[in-house]
């Protein structure tokens, strides 16, 4: 059995199989874990590669160690340092993220929101329609939707959107990370085109 820390760009644990001997690899930010964590991840990585079910009481233990704030907060900056974000530009061929970005500012959020770095995305995905990345503090959104066929209000909701996240950042409760609050819910029922835009972008 190998077994070492590992300095992923975030929280990652990783078993193989080979010839016989197990090779694990643990994020290097879980050295010093406690002996019930590390438990819990043994438990978890063999269930994993011998297609078995996780315990839930030692899932719950994992997840609530890592989404601690001592952790998560460690998480974050170690992403910065070690991951890169692909920033390419604000500017499409038909729409533009920062003037969209400072327009929904002003009608929305009173001006109060910073500007995050504001990119169209590297590839044409059509999975994620776009994305907040609070360890690099940036919007990323689907390079799919800068296309003259897209209404503006359909690009102003995806951002709209992602800007909730920036103002209603993930909380942690017991061990389960609640993305959309109450609040961030209650204010995204307040944008004008919502059902429009949400029928538009089911129909893409």
């Amino acid at each position: 059995m190998h077994v070492r820390f590992y300095p992923f760009v975030s929280i990652n644990n990783t078993i193989r199989l080979r010839q016989g001997e197990l090779y694990i690899r643990l994020s290097d930010l879980l050295e010093g874990a406690p002996e019930a964590v590390l438990h819990s991840i043994a438990h978890i990585l063999l269930a994993k590669l011998y297609r078995k079910p996780v315990d839930r009481a030692q899932s719950a233990r994992y997840r609530r160690y890592v989404a601690g704030h001592d952790v998560a907060a460690k998480a974050r900056l170690v992403r910065q340092m070690r991951g890169r974000k692909h920033i390419h530009s604000a500017r499409g061929h038909h729409y533009h993220l920062e003037e969209i970005f400072d327009d929904l500012n002003r009608r929305f959020f009173h001006g109060l929101l910073g500007r995050p770095q504001l990119t169209w995305s590297q590839n044409h995905a059509r999975r994620s329609l776009g994305h907040y990345d609070p360890a690099h503090n940036a919007i990323v959104i689907s390079r799919v939707f800068d296309h003259p066929r897209v209404p503006r209000y359909a690009v102003e909701y995806i951002l709209f959107h992602e800007m909730l996240h920036l103002k209603h950042p993930v909380k942690v409760r017991g061990s389960r990370r609640c993305v959309h609050s109450r609040e961030f819910l209650a204010e995204e029922k307040g944008f004008p085109e919502l059902e429009r835009a949400r029928t538009f972008l089911h129909s893409v």
